[in-house]
C-alpha cells in the first residue's frame, strides 16, 4: 500500500509546484496529489484563474474539471447535455472498459433513474431511520467500549470500517461473519489496479468482483423464495423496476450501495477525528456544547469531502463558461474544490462547528443524483459522535493517517490515535 510518509520540505516542494506549474499542464486528477494531500493549491488557482479547465494529456485520459461551486450545480442539473450514464463512461474520472461497465442507478440518465433509485428509497424514509438508530447506538456503544486504553491503535480499522460494515450488513441482512467482504468489496470497486495497489492488475480486481456477484446472486435467490423483507436486497429482489435486472445491472447497484454505505460515512467518521484533532478549539466548544452535534455532522461531511468528484459525458458541443465542450467530453465536477469556494461558502479554509448554514455543500452532489443515504450517513456520525462525548474527555491523533490512492475516495487508510488511561 502507499504507505510512504513525505518530509514536510518534500511537502512544501509539491505544493510549491501548483503555483509554478503552466495552466495547461494541470492534471489535478492525478491520484498522488491526493496521496499525499497536496491537490488543495492546485484547485484554488483553477477556481481563481481557469475555473473550467480542460487536461490534454493524463492517466485517465483528456477532462476537463469544473472547480466552482455554482458552475458544479449548473452541470449537476443540466441532463440534457451531461449524461451519467455508463454505457458512456459512467461517474468517475476513470474509464472502464465498455465490456466490463455496469450500470447502477446513479449511472443512468432520466427517466429509467428513478425507478430504479425509488426502489431502495423507502430504507431510508425518517421512520426506518429511527428503528435503525436503535441498532446503531447499540453497535456504536460496544464498539467504543472495547476499544483500549493508553495505547496506539488504528481508528480507520477500529471503528470507522468496523462500525459501517455492520451498518452494511445490517442494511443487505447480510452473513454476519463474513461482514469484513463488503469492506473489501467496496475497496476494489473503487482501487486502481498497480504495483503498490489493492491488486496489482484489472483481471485482478475483476476477479473479486466476480465474487461479490456470485455471493450476491445465492442471497438475491434466498430473498425471491421468501416473502418481501426491509432490506436493501430484498427490496430489489421484489421491486418492479429492479426485480429483473441483468447481472451487470445487478452488481453495479450493489456495490453503488455497498461503496455509498462504506466509503463515504467511514471516511466521515475518520475525518472527524483528525478534523477536531487539527482544531482543538472546536473540539473543546463540541465538548463544552454537545449540541453542536447537529452543525458539527455537516461541518465534517464539507470538511472531508468522501468523494472528490463526480464525473459526467458531453451529449453534445456546449458553451459553458467561454470554453466549448466537445460532444463525448468528460466533463469532471470537483466536489472537494466546490467545498472550498470562497464565493459560496463563507472561510471555506476554516473548520467551524457552529456554521450559520453548515449543509451548503456538495459532499452529497446535487438534484436528482444526491445521496440517497445521506440522513443515515449524518445519523451515522452524530450517534458516534454521542457516545464518544459520553465516554471519552479526548481522543489523540498521534501521528499523520495514510491517505487512499485515489482521485475518486477522498479517504483515509489509517489514523493512529490514542485514548487516555
Amino acid at each position: 500500500m502507499h504507505g510512504t510518509i513525505e518530509s514536510e520540505a518534500k511537502l512544501d516542494e509539491l505544493r510549491a509546484r501548483a503555483t509554478s506549474l503552466p495552466l495547461e499542464q494541470f492534471d489535478p486528477g492525478d491520484p498522488e496529489l491526493f496521496r499525499t494531500d497536496t491537490f488543495w493549491p492546485y484547485f484554488d488557482r483553477l477556481r481563481r484563474e481557469d475555473p473550467v479547465h480542460y487536461c490534454k494529456d493524463s492517466m485517465f485520459g483528456p477532462y476537463w474539471s469544473v472547480t466552482r461551486y455554482n458552475d458544479i450545480m449548473e452541470i449537476e442539473t443540466n441532463h440534457s447535455v451531461f449524461s451519467s450514464a455508463s454505457a458512456l463512461g459512467g461517474i468517475t474520472i476513470r474509464d472502464i472498459d465498455p465490456d466490463l461497465r455496469r450500470e447502477s442507478f446513479i449511472s443512468m440518465d432520466p427517466p429509467r433513474h428513478a425507478a430504479q433509485r425509488k426502489t431502495v428509497a423507502p430504507m431510508f424514509t425518517p421512520t426506518h431511520l429511527d428503528n435503525l438508530a436503535l441498532n446503531i447506538r447499540t453497535r456504536s456503544a460496544e464498539c467504543l467500549d472495547n476499544l483500549p486504553r493508553g495505547e496506539v491503535f488504528d481508528w480507520v480499522d477500529r471503528v470507522s470500517i468496523e462500525l459501517t460494515t455492520q451498518m452494511l450488513a445490517v442494511l443487505f441482512d447480510f452473513p454476519w461473519e463474513d461482514r469484513r467482504k463488503l469492506t473489501r468489496w467496496s475497496d476494489i470497486a473503487t482501487t486502481i489496479p498497480g504495483p503498490d495497489g489493492l491488486v496489482a492488475t484489472e483481471d485482478e480486481r475483476q476477479a473479486e468482483l466476480t465474487e461479490c456477484a456470485g455471493y450476491f446472486a445465492r442471497l438475491w435467490k434466498e430473498r425471491i423464495e421468501q416473502p418481501p423483507k426491509s432490506d436493501l436486497l430484498s427490496m430489489m429482489a421484489h421491486g418492479a423496476a429492479t426485480r429483473d435486472m441483468d447481472a451487470k445491472n445487478f452488481l453495479g447497484n450493489l456495490v453503488l450501495l455497498i461503496v455509498g454505505g462504506n466509503d463515504t460515512t467511514r471516511n466521515t467518521m475518520s475525518g472527524s477525528i483528525y478534523a477536531l484533532s487539527q482544531h482543538p478549539e472546536q473540539y473543546r466548544k463540541l465538548r463544552e456544547n454537545p449540541a453542536l452535534l447537529d452543525s458539527f455532522v455537516p461541518e465534517v461531511i464539507r470538511w472531508q469531502t468522501p468523494l472528490a468528484h463526480m464525473r459526467r459525458t458531453a451529449l453534445a458541443d456546449f458553451e459553458f463558461r467561454g470554453k466549448q465542450i466537445k460532444k463525448g467530453d468528460k466533463v469532471v465536477m470537483w466536489y472537494v474544490s466546490g467545498n472550498r469556494d470562497a464565493e459560496a461558502i463563507e472561510k471555506p479554509y476554516d473548520f467551524i462547528i457552529d456554521r450559520a448554514r453548515p449543509r451548503t455543500h456538495l459532499s452529497f452532489g446535487f438534484g436528482i443524483h444526491r445521496c440517497v443515504g445521506l440522513r443515515l450517513a449524518e445519523l451515522q456520525l452524530k450517534i458516534i459522535w454521542e457516545e464518544i462525548l459520553k465516554r471519552f474527555d479526548h481522543i489523540d491523533v498521534v501521528g499523520e493517517p495514510r491517505r487512499v490512492y485515489s482521485s475518486f475516495v477522498k479517504g483515509l487508510e489509517t489514523l493512529p490515535v490514542k485514548i487516555a488511561a
